[in-house]
C-alpha cells in the first residue's frame, strides 16, 4: 500500500474535533509512509489534512475539477495537483492513484464518493479496502442504516462487513493494511433467463 484516498468535507464542521481528527489522520498517514490522495481543496477538512501531511514532510496529491480550481479553492502547495475536466474524471483519477479509500466526516459529496468506492468494491471493480474514520460517532447513524439495509434484504451481510470502521487513525490504517476482500457471490440466486 502506497497511497490512501481520503474523502472529507470542504467545511470544518460544527465542532473542533473534526479538524483535530483530520490532523491526526494526516500524521498517521505520514508515520505509515502513505501518501494522501484527496480532492485537492485548500478549505475545510480537505485543507486541514493536506496542510498537516505537507507540514510533516509527507506527500499530498490533489485532484480537482477545473470549475473548483477556477473558484480558487484549489490547494497550490501540494506535492502534485491534477486539474481535471469534471467530477467524474476527478473520482476516477483519485481511485486510480489510491490503494484504499477512507471517508472522514463530510457532507453529501463525501457520502457520494464513499458509496461509489463501496459499490465498486461490492461489484469487484476493485479489491481495495473502503473505510470510515468514525470521528466521535459521526458515522453511527449511517452504520445503523446500513445494518437496516441488511436486515431488510437489500444488502448481504458480508458486504456490510467489508466496510472497515475505526475511530482511531492508527488502528484504521492497520485495518487497511490487513484487509482481505471477502469472497462473496454478488448474485447468489440463479435467475431464469427471460
Amino acid at each position: 500500500m502506497k497511497a490512501v484516498c481520503v474523502y472529507c468535507g470542504s467545511a470544518n464542521g460544527a465542532r473542533p474535533v473534526y479538524a483535530e481528527a483530520a490532523k491526526a489522520f494526516g500524521r498517521a498517514l505520514v508515520e505509515a509512509d502513505l501518501a494522501l490522495v484527496y480532492g485537492g481543496g485548500s478549505v475545510g477538512l480537505m485543507g486541514t489534512i493536506a496542510d498537516e501531511v505537507l507540514a510533516l514532510g509527507g506527500r499530498a496529491i490533489g485532484v480537482i475539477p477545473e470549475l473548483l480550481m477556477n473558484k480558487e479553492v484549489g490547494h497550490n502547495g501540494l506535492t502534485e495537483l491534477h486539474v481535471v475536466p469534471d467530477m467524474h474524471q476527478r473520482k476516477k483519477k483519485m481511485a486510480d492513484l489510491a490503494d484504499a479509500f477512507v471517508s472522514m466526516p463530510g457532507g453529501v459529496g463525501t457520502f457520494e464518493e464513499l458509496f461509489e468506492a463501496y459499490t465498486w468494491a461490492q461489484l469487484r471493480y476493485h479489491e481495495k479496502p473502503v473505510a470510515l474514520l468514525n470521528v466521535d460517532g459521526y458515522y453511527d447513524p449511517l452504520l445503523a442504516m446500513l445494518r437496516h439495509t441488511v436486515e431488510e434484504g437489500f444488502m448481504r451481510a458480508p458486504f456490510l462487513d467489508m466496510l472497515q470502521v475505526a475511530a482511531d487513525p492508527v488502528k484504521l490504517i492497520e485495518a487497511l493494511k490487513a484487509y482481505q476482500p471477502p469472497v462473496v457471490d454478488r448474485w447468489p440466486e440463479k435467475r431464469d433467463a427471460i
